[in-house]
């Protein structure tokens, strides 16, 4: 069973964790992170997208590059633009059809008639051929447990297997299954290793989100946004630290009870509202020790989803045991 590189962290340091230093096998979902990752060697990357055509000229250029590029279509219309838009040098198209398992956001249904009919489509166009199936099982971020993750990992890894069935049986060829979320990857199923391959997501950095889920303990969350405090209010019993959304993100209000985030050793902390480049920290009862955090002094947040986070800022700080081991640059944009 291959592992794909997680897209979400964008940067060559990771990848080449993921891959073992292969820089081979490895998952995007923007065009940015596409040739980023081909500047920097990376070859047999999936364009894990459903195949925009205001950007087929750009996949043309990474397909006559690379060694293997895919892309990923989950309609006639888009199977088409391919088909108008011949290789050159006797490479084919290599095409993922993508699978929705129940996660409800792209690809044509499982059990749809239409998902084996455009695989036959694909399998019998000119200048294009059928590489592998991609569901990704995303409704995995809706569970609470082990028990939960399990389901659903154990559902949409059955559902693919069948459509693997179905292809073998309809005498259409298709080498890869593939499936995968960070809550899946972190806690497969055993019918798992049935499949050809999984991409795991975020699991490189984990977040509190997934932490909720069970896909992994705070503890093992490996991304952190320093703040200073730069204002105490005693009048409204907040602080203000200078994080707003521009260096966290909005994404978590409503899940957790420490508000947009988690305040790394201060259980007691919460960071209740942000704007563009301040956030306002209060105590979840009683009354804050402005003595405690004194105008100057550190935070560290601890993200609700670290992919969001880390799309935020332009450069990573790698550190052990409070000393800066590394700068990593992730690519950014589209």
């Amino acid at each position: 069973m291959v592992t794909l590189c997680p897209a979400c962290l964008r940067c060559r340091e990771c990848a080449d964790i993921m891959t073992g230093g292969s820089r081979r096998c490895i998952v995007v979902s923007t065009l940015a992170e596409a040739f980023f990752y081909a500047e920097h060697g990376f070859d047999d990357i999936l364009y894990a997208y459903p195949l925009p055509v205001d950007k087929l000229a750009r996949c043309v250029e990474l397909a006559q590059r690379l060694a293997l590029f895919h892309v990923l279509v989950d309609s006639v219309a888009a199977l088409q633009e391919l088909r108008n838009t011949p290789l050159t040098g006797g490479k084919l198209w290599s095409v993922w059809l993508k699978l929705d398992c129940e996660n409800k956001r792209a690809g044509v249904p499982h059990d749809d008639p239409a998902a084996l009919d455009l695989a036959k489509a694909i399998s019998e166009s000119p200048g294009v051929e059928l590489t592998g199936v991609y569901a990704h099982c995303g409704n995995s971020y809706d569970c609470t447990g082990l028990e939960e993750i399990h389901a659903v990992a154990q559902a949409t890894t059955t559902a693919t297997l069948r459509f693997m069935d179905k292809l073998k049986a309809a005498g259409i060829s298709c080498p890869v299954s593939s499936i995968g979320s960070t809550p899946s990857c972190s806690h497969p199923v055993t019918d798992m290793a049935l499949l050809s391959e999984v991409h795991p997501g975020n699991y490189v950095f984990y977040d509190v989100q997934q932490s909720l889920i069970g896909s992994c303990r705070l503890e093992d969350v490996a991304v952190r946004v320093l703040t200073r405090v730069i204002g105490h209010y005693p009048h409204r019993n907040q602080l203000l630290v200078d994080c707003g959304w521009t260096g966290l993100s909005l994404h978590s209000l409503g899940r957790l009870d420490t508000g947009y985030a988690v305040i790394d050793g201060h259980p007691e902390l919460r960071l209740i509202g942000m704007t563009q480049e301040h956030g306002r920290i209060e105590p979840v009862s009683g009354q804050l020790e402005f003595e405690k955090f004194p105008l100057g002094s550190m935070l560290a947040i601890i993200p609700y989803h670290s992919c969001a986070t880390a799309a935020m800022h332009p450069v990573y700080f790698v550190h052990s045991n409070g000393e800066i081991e590394a700068t990593w640059k992730p690519t950014r944009g589209w």
